[in-house]
């Protein structure tokens, strides 16, 4: 129980520094690797929530949300090379 709760201390650090280089990166590349980073972050704390509750139903919403990330990226990268 304790190791969860020093991960999810972790997790919202993590999550904090990375906010703030979503709002303050000085490239638009930098704020696209930040939420791109979040996301990653979101997704392992489901899965770890998952995990400790039991129940499965959050890894599908984890597999989801990671989808809809990688796509994301995607299409930022796409965005970036100036080919969308």
């Amino acid at each position: 129980m304790i190791e969860l709760i020093v991960a999810a201390v972790f997790f919202i650090i993590l999550g904090l520094v990375l906010l703030y280089r979503v709002f303050a990166g000085p490239t638009l590349a930098d704020r696209l690797l930040a939420a791109d980073s979040i996301d990653i972050l979101i997704t392992i704390a489901l899965i770890l929530y998952a995990m400790y509750s039991g129940r499965g139903m959050f890894v599908d919403i984890a597999i989801v949300t990671a989808l809809f990330g990688f796509v994301g990226t995607v299409f930022g990268a796409r965005y970036l090379e100036g080919k969308l």
